[in-house]
């Protein structure tokens, strides 16, 4: 679907006059279209994303042709973290560290002077199967972090796999970052042969399994360098009219389904301005002087089988039901898990008339704020415990991607939207009247894409922060080792992690961003967009089905990613131009009855961290 977007386009741009005339006709239709932000919003269930693989001949997004099915066949397991490595490759032969030409005088990026890249030095990669006849030599190696049958670690390429000898790695950064099998990683280090490898009876060169022999003895670690999203999308050099550059980039490819940024994006910004522009109209007549914003509210592990839930989320509502309708929240993201044991497995407390009974108390709760249902948008995302994934996951980790929450359950919530816009007078509206309110059931994880391409929300519900610590790797280094040569992993760390001053719960005065929370927090957004996927894990840890494996991929970066995550703290944290958000429990844990969630500014793609008492 991508690549058919990109070629329609460029056959347009070919035509001349007749593209001229067409884009005069889109300038004619937007003016007959709606100037409600909330019509421009769209959830996106992670079974309706383009299944996209990157082709390496053509240096191209393809759009799969086979059908899913949830029995493939068994190569398509293979090609799901080829498809993985692959993208991760050419991401890296992206970056500037990468690429022999940075020798060319006056690039302003040369003059760093923490780097040696001003000599004009580049890294290039080796394959593993190239390891052979080398020993005692220096390599950087790009292969996914596996543990073998034996027990040990190995790197794995689309060449073949070594032993891999971490005792005396440094991680680089230091504590920066979690790395575990099921990761894609950069390793520096030396490669020793060895007449009988350890597991294996061949000796020599090559073992069972396309293992070669020896190991490798790596000197640091790291993982691969992120990429920003105007990078990928090729529209990092905006000029000053704010047209697109014609440099690079996937720009052409549709990864949504609602149409690329070339083709789109232009057209999109230009309707959001009219958007916003009829905002600050309304709001002049208002007598008001504040900028218009686009306000999600995030609320994640909504457990409906507590009571205090009930009325922490009638704080919440409340608190947004007092304000002036410009300054109310547009769209409401309520976040499993809905309850807080696992359903219809046998041994949990709800049944499947339990579960719908919660629902239906919800539903009495929205009921008394008919002007939120009116004028809101409100998405569900289902987290593990939710049927009918917990039929028979028990609670653990269930295959992702993962349908909504069935209808059978849903219905009084409908309803109670239902009612309350048959209540809505529209007489006394505008010419152009606002949606009606609507209730999505999506699924996890989930896009929510607001004015096509230009904002990019991606959702997903798992407590990543716990399987990381219980499954990465620690390295052994003594104090007196003299520090390895970190000038490569300098370089590729152009940006950092940075944490919003905003980002902070109201009660704290100044944010502590040396607390071990914040430095957890900034682990987990390192690790999870260095990664570029959802799910940096073995498949026996987090099974993934196979046919659906592009959407949970992170390429391109997201505007804003939300990584609700009960077992870490909320936090508010921006990461090469991606801001993660976790809003956490809804409920904190303490004596004092608390309400916390998050409110996302979609224009500023900043989100503040909400907290309450009720």
């Amino acid at each position: 679907m991508g690549a058919d977007v990109g070629r329609i386009d460029l056959n347009d741009h070919s035509q001349g006059g007749s593209f001229a005339s067409r884009s005069a006709d889109n300038e004619e239709d937007e003016s007959q279209l709606s100037i409600h932000p909330r019509h421009w919003l769209k959830a996106i269930e992670a079974f309706d994303l383009p299944r996209l693989t990157y082709n390496v001949d053509k240096k191209y997004f393809e759009t799969l042709k086979s059908k899913p099915t949830l029995f493939p066949p068994p190569s398509h397991k293979t090609a799901l973290f080829r498809d993985r490595y692959n993208l991760v490759y050419q991401r890296l032969l992206r970056n500037e560290s990468f690429q022999s030409s940075l020798g060319i005088a006056g690039v302003p990026s040369l003059q760093r002077s923490s780097s040696n890249l001003a000599t004009g030095q580049s890294y290039k990669l080796t394959p593993i199967a190239n390891l052979l006849g080398r020993s005692g030599t220096s390599h950087l190696l790009l292969g996914l972090l596996t543990t073998s049958p034996t027990g040990d670690l190995s790197l794995v390429d689309l060449t073949g796999t070594v032993s891999l000898d971490l005792s005396h790695a440094r991680m680089i950064p230091e504590d920066g970052a979690w790395f575990a099998p099921g990761m894609i990683v950069l390793v520096d280090g030396i490669y020793e042969e060895e007449e009988m490898i350890k597991g294996s009876v061949l000796g020599g060169n090559t073992g069972v399994g396309g293992s070669i022999g020896g190991h490798f003895v790596g000197v640091s670690i790291c993982g691969p360098p992120c990429e920003r999203r105007d990078i990928s999308l090729g529209t990092g050099n905006r000029q000053g009219s704010g047209e697109l550059s014609s440099s690079g980039g996937f720009g052409w490819v549709d990864f949504l389904g609602i149409g690329s940024e070339r083709a789109q994006g232009a057209r999109m910004r230009r309707i959001q301005e009219k958007c916003l522009q009829g905002e600050r109209e309304q709001e002049s007549q208002t007598e008001t002087s504040a900028p218009p914003r686009l306000k999600v509210a995030v609320m994640s592990e909504v457990n409906l089988d507590n009571m205090r839930t009930l009325d922490a989320l009638r704080k919440v509502f409340s608190s947004y039901n007092d304000l002036a309708l410009h300054e109310r929240p547009q769209t409401f993201v309520l976040i499993g898990n809905f309850v807080q044991t696992a359903v219809i497995n046998g041994g949990g407390r709800a049944g499947s008339i339990e579960y719908k009974e919660y629902f239906d108390s919800l539903a009495v709760v929205l009921s008394d704020f008919p002007a939120l249902l009116q004028h809101s948008t409100f998405v569900f995302v289902p987290g593990d415990n939710d049927p009918w994934a917990a039929a028979f996951s028990g609670g653990a980790a269930s295959t992702i991607p993962r349908h909504p929450i069935p209808e059978l359950f849903t219905s009084r919530i409908k309803r109670a939207f239902a009612t309350a816009n048959a209540e809505l007078d529209r007489s006394h509206q505008n010419s152009t009247p606002a949606p009606p309110g609507e209730a999505f059931w999506t699924s996890n994880p989930a896009r929510l894409s607001w004015f096509g391409p230009v904002h990019d929300i991606a959702i997903f519900r798992d407590d990543i922060s716990s399987r990381l610590r219980r499954t990465a790797i620690n390295t052994k280094t003594d104090e007196d080792e003299p520090e390895p040569d970190t000038t490569m992993h300098e370089a590729l760390e152009n940006d950092t992690v940075t944490t919003e001053p905003e980002s902070v719960p109201a009660a704290a005065n100044k944010p502590d961003t040396t607390s071990p929370a914040a430095t957890m927090a900034r682990r987990l957004v390192k690790t999870v967009l260095d990664q570029g996927t959802l799910a940096p894990f073995p498949l026996t840890m987090r099974p993934v089905l196979w046919d659906h494996a592009s959407a949970i991929q992170l390429y391109p970066l997201p505007t804003a990613l939300i990584l609700a995550d009960a077992e870490a703290s909320p936090f508010c944290m921006t990461y090469e131009g991606c801001h993660v958000m976790n809003p956490g429990r809804l409920l904190p844990e303490g004596a004092v009855p608390t309400v916390r969630w998050i409110e996302y500014d979609v224009l500023r793609n900043r989100g503040k961290v909400r907290e309450d008492r009720y």
